[in-house]
């Protein structure tokens, strides 16, 4: 999964289970002949597969909007999808959109969401992708992880984890990449794998196997954080919703004990350990202070996004975080220069840098930097 500043990359989270047990001291239900099994309510899934229609239709609305066929001089299977048709490979490798279209879908800009009041490009840019390859990716494993999250904890929490993650890490996004627009549903994937680590952590003492899930959950976490180091991938969107995840985790996730739950379904004829507290007090002691940082954190991270400051001024090494250049690709994003010509509406755009050219149809002389910026990246 990825969130995508021009390129986005994927790796899908394989699927697992985890499996719970009871614990005699604390949950026990006698006699101890019977057997026993979790009394945690299951849901039946429908937001989830509405998250992914309602991406995948946003997608084929931008496609709808982006119409390269008029818009552009050369296009993608035009022949087979008419207005429909993907700007080119050198354009957008990942079978899509133009950068400016996705823009006016509602990418997610720093400048406009500063300057032009458009704060709600923080949301927006989470439901839309820059390809074909990106939303199937992303899609893909919203499914392998969002379906098992929403039958354990119901439409409500999982679908408010989703949300928030999403706009947490578009939030941290737009403190450190400031020069180009991001797209993609990653971050809030993020966030559903965060919430999966601290609902292991806070739940820790119904869960059979702690060690072999941990790990495995880690391993999960680590493979997709590491794709984030290649050029053109926000990781910093991925790390934002990780975290936010991760907190919200404590707060939204948090099961009863089990001896708890236990002694209000006992059958008749049983006699359950009695268990006062619905909760552990560790679990109280984590959802107070994961509350409490993610407010905090989201406060001040939006009082830094509206005064305009960017973050890497203060952190010299957190640009490696996102991309890390090797001899194989570079992670410049410094500012760009192209010579143009206009005759009418159809611009001819040469980057100075690269040497690459390309004809553009524009509405109007405000889409010439992005178009830069693109033809140069």
């Amino acid at each position: 999964m990825a969130m995508m500043r021009t390129e986005p990359s994927s790796s899908s989270a394989p699927q697992f289970e985890i499996k719970a047990q009871s614990r005699g001291r604390d949950n026990a239900v006698h006699p101890a002949s019977s057997t026993t099994s979790m009394p945690f309510k299951r849901w039946a899934p429908w937001l989830v597969p509405a998250f992914v229609v309602a991406n995948i239709a946003l997608f084929v609305a931008t496609m709808y909007v982006n119409n390269c066929p008029k818009n552009s001089t050369s296009c993608v299977a035009t022949r087979f999808l008419g207005r429909f048709s993907f700007q080119t490979i050198k354009e957008n490798p990942l079978l899509g959109p133009s950068s400016s279209t996705l823009e006016k879908m509602g990418a997610l800009e720093v400048e406009k969401v500063v300057h032009g009041h458009q704060a709600w490009r923080l949301i927006t840019c989470i439901w839309l992708h820059a390809g074909v390859l990106h939303v199937l990716a992303n899609m893909l494993s919203l499914v392998f992880i969002g379906i098992r999250l929403e039958q354990e904890f119901g439409f409500v929490r999982i679908g408010l984890l989703y949300v928030i993650s999403g706009f947490g890490g578009s939030l941290l996004s737009a403190l450190f990449i400031q020069s180009q627009i991001s797209v993609g549903a990653s971050g809030a994937l993020f966030g559903l794998l965060g919430g999966m680590l601290s609902e292991l952590i806070t739940n820790w003492t119904i869960y059979a196997n702690k060690l072999a899930a941990l790990l495995t959950l880690l391993f999960i976490i680590l493979i997709n954080l590491a794709v984030g180091i290649l050029p053109h991938v926000d990781n910093f969107a991925h790390i934002g919703g990780f975290l936010s995840g991760f907190l919200l985790g404590f707060v939204f996730l948090i099961r009863p004990q089990f001896g708890w739950v236990s002694q209000r379904n006992v059958p008749p004829g049983y006699i359950a350990t009695p268990v006062k507290s619905k909760h552990k007090m560790y679990q109280y002691v984590l959802w107070v202070l994961s509350l409490t940082l993610f407010i905090a954190g989201s406060t001040a991270g939006l009082i830094m996004l509206f005064r305009g400051v960017n973050l890497n001024h203060y952190c010299s090494w957190c640009h490696y975080l996102s991309c890390v250049p090797t001899t194989k690709w570079s992670c410049d994003a410094g500012p760009v220069y192209c010579q143009s010509t206009q005759i009418g509406n159809q611009l001819n755009l040469t980057c100075l840098s690269s040497g690459k050219n390309n004809t553009y149809i524009i509405d109007n002389t405000s889409q010439v930097r992005q178009l830069c910026a693109q033809l140069c990246s």
